[in-house]
């Protein structure tokens, strides 16, 4: 097998993250917003730039390593190019390939003894370093795609294992290891172990539960009303079972620990049907799995639930009632974005309307929504959805969120040609999300003429029902002029106190306050006028801003001043 190699530039020199993404925004697979995004979450966490866009969902896995290879001046080799047949390296064991994730693909030139290898880092210092100790001097060493060259490693040594065969790589060992997982995942404490977690889970009315591996020991933590706290601890020879045991239930691939993986499951706990969405991700001492449980109870799916004031929930559903356009709904993650969308889909009349949605990932499945996944890794993006959606004849879409200038573009596109588009924004405010749409590269008269309306929404505590306490008139006085109001003659606010019921928070559940931002014709003149200049004071509300609408479920004895204060900031 023969690949056109070039001469590698300095082995083991890490390119600087900005060059990868200036050859990303050359070929126009990023926007400049996208990429300083992802340098600023690179700058807090640490990471390699390339495997951070591709976590984010910003850039297809084949987009980086393309970008990759070019940077390198290597060749990027795909599924189609690896060898037919196993090659024979018998100076490398199968575990030093596996850890590496090494694909050997056979001699690069004939009579070369010498192979060539694919690797998603051929430029790392101690694969190079490892690979001159056993042949003398160091290989070609060319890109692959990570899952790729996982998955035909999977294929050779791996599975080929587990039906028996037996080729001198060492690999039963690596066999009956995944084997003895199965096993014990299949046994009864390890299975009682899991109910029980998802017992208690549900018995709390946890909306994650976090399984985490350290190096002394395992904890599973859970979180509830938006905070998380530890319920139980694992030994660590148990959490393998017990991870692999999830993976079996979410149809996941348990002899796949290097690289992450994402899946759902259907459970029953308590007789209640559940939904649950599966991730895991290999850590330093094993892998951290999340699981999202999501109640398959679409009662609680109406727009009724979700604590609209009637002069917001009043004009929310007018703009839905609009055939053409786009509603956005805005927030931090975590604020119920999603849940207020399906909520929307749910007024609609799905039986006499085309409604399709494109979503990272699919949360609930509703009758009438012809709903696909992304999956970046193959191209299935966004915006390759949405263009496919457009020749659909759809009269409404739903986006899960709007990333990039791209998919903004074709929602102003399907808004102005009679579809109602309804999706999301990661802003702080009503009026952020129209800034955002133009720091996205959307003309300021495109959002006037598509854009009907902004809702903005965040998740604040509910007071405890059984242990609320009145606030003394003078406190009361002080927590609502921090919300700049007066308190009411007859008005009383509470105060969280604490109990068995609430975990001693004095808080148990959580609702919503919202600011809808109506377009009307003053917001569209600002914006036509400042554009991204646009201020908070600004804007059509319907019911109040945040603030306002959060000092309105405070006077109903429904949460605390503090709680509104807590999420209710305008800084975008």
């Amino acid at each position: 097998m023969s690949f056109p190699l070039e001469e590698q530039t300095e082995p083991g020199v890490e390119v600087p993250a900005s060059r990868l993404g200036e050859i990303l925004l050359g070929l126009q697979k990023i926007s400049r917003h996208d990429l300083d995004r992802a340098l600023e979450v690179q700058r807090s966490m640490g990471g390699r730039l390339g495997r951070l866009l591709i976590s984010l969902g910003l850039v297809s896995e084949v987009d980086v390593y393309t970008a990759l290879a070019q940077q390198a001046g290597l060749p990027l080799v795909r599924t189609e190019a690896f060898p037919s047949e196993q090659p024979e390296t018998s100076r490398l064991n199968t575990g030093f390939l596996l850890a590496h994730n090494l694909l050997p693909l056979g001699a690069v030139q004939e009579g070369e003894v010498i192979p060539a290898f694919a690797s998603a880092d051929p430029r790392n210092d101690a694969l190079r370093n490892a690979l001159r100790l056993v042949f003398g001097e160091v290989p070609k060493i060319v890109f692959g795609l990570e899952s790729e060259i996982s998955s035909q490693l999977n294929e050779w040594y791996v599975q080929s294992a587990s039906e028996g065969e037996e080729d001198g790589w060492g690999v039963p060992e690596a066999s009956e290891f995944i084997e003895h997982l199965r096993d014990m995942a299949s046994e009864a404490p390890i299975i009682q172990r899991v109910n029980q977690i998802l017992a208690q889970a549900v018995a709390a009315q946890a909306s994650d539960i976090h399984i985490e591996t350290y190096e002394e020991k395992s904890v599973v933590r859970i979180r509830v009303d938006g905070e998380i706290f530890p319920i139980d601890e694992i030994d660590n020879k148990d959490a393998p079972a017990v991870v692999s045991r999830i993976k079996i239930l979410s149809q996941l691939d348990i002899a796949e620990r290097r690289m992450p993986q994402d899946g759902r499951t259907k459970l029953r706990v308590h007789g209640k049907e559940m939904d649950a969405r599966v991730s895991t991700v290999p850590t330093m001492f094993g892998e951290s799995v999340v699981m999202r449980l999501l109640e398959k109870n679409f009662d609680l799916l109406s727009l009724e639930s979700l604590h609209f004031t009637p002069p917001t929930l009043q004009m929310f559903r007018q703009l839905l009632s609009i055939p053409h356009g786009i509603l956005l709904v805005t927030g931090p993650t975590g604020s119920g974005k999603s849940t207020t969308l399906y909520a929307s889909l749910q007024e609609l009349e799905g039986e006499n309307l085309k409604i399709l949605t494109v979503e990272d990932p699919v949360e609930y499945r509703l009758q009438w929504l012809n709903q696909v996944q992304v999956q970046p890794q193959i191209g299935l993006t966004f915006a390759a959805v949405l263009r496919s959606f457009l020749r659909q004849d759809p009269d409404v879409i739903m986006i899960g969120e709007m990333r990039d200038g791209e998919t903004a573009e074709i929602a102003v596109q399907a808004a102005l040609t009679g579809h109602l588009v309804l999706s999301t924004l990661h802003t702080n405010s009503a009026l952020g999300a129209i800034i955002r749409l133009i720091n996205m590269g959307v003309e300021p008269y495109l959002i006037t003429a598509s854009v009907v309306g902004v809702l903005a929404q965040r998740l604040v505590r509910k007071l405890c029902a059984e242990c609320k306490e009145p606030l003394p008139a003078e406190q009361a006085r002080l927590a609502a002029a921090t919300l700049g109001m007066q308190v009411q003659p007859g008005a009383v606010l509470y105060r969280p106190v604490g109990c068995s019921h609430c975990r001693s928070t004095g808080y148990r559940g959580r609702l919503a306050i919202h600011e809808l931002l109506v377009l009307n014709d003053e917001v569209k003149r600002a914006v036509l006028e400042r554009g991204s200049s646009l201020h908070g004071d600004e804007g059509a509300y319907a019911g109040g801003n945040l603030l306002q609408d959060g000092a309105t479920k405070v006077f109903e004895g429904l949460t605390t001043a503090e709680e509104v204060l807590r999420v209710a900031r305008q800084n975008d």
